[in-house]
């Protein structure tokens, strides 16, 4: 599909990407970089790739580029790449806020370039190399944005990447991007950041049997809270407008919990649990999740 693929970044993104990508022969060659020693050696004893020690050389020649490093090494990476960059070629990413990386390659000025910002919407509490794993996008949705003189056969090659890894694609504008993912993603994060920290206290001497005896709920928020500490560091900082945008309402909807549990008010209670649960039908008809009990698990 492509003659060659670049892929900077090899944790659990962009280590699954390889994966798929060579086992779906998506690219004649492929060459790899990560600026971490321990990454590089697990890449040169378990890949049969073009593993560079020089990010600006892993993305010479290639007509796929794609970054999936922190948000916060982004700039350095395409500062360093730039000059290496062909004519003609597609640049993308993996990462889960866009307004502010949009900005830094605006401003990189690059010329005969086709920036199309990915965010496939996959991954696992785990991280690192050693966590991915080549299905990891089947089935999941993958969200491209792009300015409007990016031509469309450029999308449209991506899009057939990224269809062919397993995903379902949209295209939708970097702003609607960063808005409805803090809503849905970058909400649920903080949220579970937070649960986790408030029932694992470590001076609390109940916190033994609260890990113990955690049920399904907490479980749950652990599994959301135990993601990379800085990705979510980087995600929240790029896309912070939004975020604490629905922080704020977040916070009007629970003193509004708290306000009915303290004037005892049932029917509020009701109601506010009753406008919830139609949603978890809804995402199961969207196919975003399992009807199954205990979300599916053995």
């Amino acid at each position: 599909m492509f003659g060659k693929l670049s892929i900077i970044g090899c944790g659990l993104i962009g280590s699954s990407i390889l994966r798929a990508a060579q086992e779906k022969k998506l690219a004649s060659k492929i060459s790899v970089y990560d600026n971490s020693n321990r990454v590089m050696e697990y890449l040169k004893k378990n890949f049969s790739v073009d593993i560079c020690s020089d990010v600006s050389e892993t993305a010479k020649d290639a007509d796929l580029i794609i970054i999936s490093a922190p948000l916060s090494s982004y700039k350095e990476i395409l500062l360093s790449i730039k000059s290496n960059l062909k004519e003609g070629s597609i640049l993308t990413d993996t990462g889960s806020a866009k307004k502010e990386v949009n900005k830094i390659v605006k401003n990189l000025g690059l010329k005969n370039i086709s920036w199309i910002a990915s965010h496939p919407i996959a991954g696992t509490e785990h991280s690192g190399p050693d966590a991915g794993f080549s299905s990891l996008f089947e089935n999941r949705w993958c969200i491209l944005s792009a300015a409007n003189q990016v031509a469309k056969d450029k999308i449209e090659n991506l899009k057939k990447f990224w269809s062919k890894l397993g995903s379902k694609v949209k295209i939708m504008s970097f702003e609607d991007h960063d808005y409805v993912l803090s809503l849905t993603s970058h909400l649920p994060h903080a949220v579970a950041y937070s649960i986790v920290r408030t029932a694992i206290n470590n001076e609390d001497k109940f916190k033994n049997d609260v890990i113990q005896y955690s049920a399904g709920g907490l479980r749950d928020f652990t599994r959301i809270a135990a993601s990379d500490p800085l990705m979510w560091k980087d995600i929240f900082f790029d896309n912070s407008d939004n975020i604490l945008k629905v922080l704020d309402n977040y916070s009007k909807n629970l003193n509004e919990i708290k306000s009915a549990i303290k004037n005892k008010d049932s029917k509020k209670l009701l109601e506010i649990f009753s406008s919830t649960k139609k949603v978890r039908k809804e995402i199961i008809e969207a196919g975003q999740d399992t009807a199954k009990p205990d979300f599916g698990r053995k």
